[in-house]
């Protein structure tokens, strides 16, 4: 593998950017449109949320552009490490040690303070990373038609999977009817093998997740989320490997770089497009493979924005506030869970009252919050201090 030539500031600038979206806790949107009905925070507000179900907005697409770039990331990783004198079994126990941490953070951060025990749930964005990296760590070293066959037959044999399921029944799709998240998410007719509650992967969690203590046995997931999301987002980190290896070894000259990534984008945007309106629902929640090829080409535009921004235009100095949190993105995403309240209380503890004006008060919180985060992030980097896994 050769050496790449300097350091892609624009994968920690885009990387950046997605931690800090995900740190602004949307802004205070969904507030600040209640409060100002007809107004700008009414029209950005559903791109501060999650679809309910089918679609996409630019909320959704936060956890597909880190996932991929944790893809991205795994060449370079791979580089250095064979450059400090480590070979495939060390790099290997690496990557398992790092998948095992990933799952452990993420049962530690949805088991929250008021839960009496260990909540065993798999759905948070770092235990999907953990599920699937070791595989993902193999496929990428294997190679470019490793990883191409791994990424078709992931995203088939996914398909099959809830395809071969049963359809819901008169009598299943009754008994949730009506149930808090199900509006416009139980689909008629073939679409129906991925509606909420009665799809495949729910159908395994039932199984699965009461293999674990639970405080009370579990039914479903709220939000539609499952474990096995792990699989076709696995798809996604491939991608990201594949376009590692790309930007580090292909010869090409920059600006072909952009239109390749750019190309590649809107093709997937396309294929993603039609496979939604003729063969699956393109559903963020439950990762279904339309959603993992039309994802990934709003990823690649966005990261083919930011090769331009950066290695073209040489807008380093504008985009240095994201490189500082993109070379820290663990960290950001750990203080945001686990400090975030407690900083947003503090600021209205300690500061005037008139620093946040009724008005205005969820929008300014979580300006001051994120602040505080991109602080500690900035300090972190002059210290030269980066968390690893």
């Amino acid at each position: 593998m050769t050496a790449p030539s300097h350091r892609l500031l624009s994968l920690d600038a885009f990387r950046g950017f997605i931690m800090l979206l995900m740190a602004s806790s949307a802004f205070g949107m969904a507030k600040m449109a209640e409060m100002h009905p007809g107004t700008l925070w009414e029209f950005l507000k559903p791109q501060f949320e999650h679809r309910a179900w089918q679609g996409c907005s630019l909320w959704d697409l936060i956890q597909p552009s880190f996932m991929f770039m944790v893809g991205v990331a795994v060449p370079y990783s791979c580089w250095k490490r064979r450059e400090n004198g480590q070979g495939l079994p060390g790099m290997t126990w690496h990557a398992l040690t790092r998948s095992i941490l990933l799952i452990l953070l993420a049962v530690m951060l949805t088991t929250r303070s008021g839960d009496k025990q260990t909540v065993w749930a798999f759905t948070n964005v770092l235990g999907q990373i953990g599920l699937g990296y070791l595989f993902l760590f193999i496929l990428a070293n294997l190679g470019w038609e490793y990883m191409i066959a791994g990424i078709i037959a992931i995203l088939g044999g996914y398909t099959a999977y809830f395809v071969l399921h049963p359809l819901p029944t008169a009598e299943q799709v009754a008994a949730i009817q009506g149930m808090k998240g199900t509006e416009g998410a139980i689909l008629d007719g073939w679409f129906g093998h991925w509606s909420i509650h009665l799809n495949a992967a729910a159908h395994f969690d039932r199984w699965f997740l009461n293999l674990f203590p639970q405080a009370q046995p579990f039914e479903y997931n709220p939000g539609g989320y499952q474990t096995l999301n792990f699989i076709p987002s696995l798809a996604t980190m491939l991608g990201g490997a594949m376009t590692g290896h790309f930007l580090m070894r292909s010869p090409r000259a920059d600006t072909s770089k952009v239109a390749r990534l750019v190309i590649a984008g809107v093709l997937l945007l396309f294929v993603g497009t039609i496979v939604g309106l003729f063969g699956m629902p393109v559903v963020k929640r439950i990762w279904t493979p339309s959603w993992a090829v039309y994802s990934t080409g709003w990823v690649l535009l966005l990261l083919a924005f930011f090769y331009w921004l950066v290695e073209i235009a040489n807008f380093r100095r504008l985009v240095f506030p994201l490189v500082v949190v993109g070379m820290n993105s663990i960290t950001i995403y750990l203080l945001h869970n686990l400090c975030g309240g407690w900083i947003r209380e503090n600021l209205r503890k300690h500061l005037p009252a008139a620093w946040f004006p009724a008005d205005y008060a969820p929008f300014l919180e979580s300006c001051g919050v994120l602040a505080i985060l991109w602080l500690v992030c900035w300090w972190l980097y002059r210290q030269k201090a980066f968390l690893k896994l």
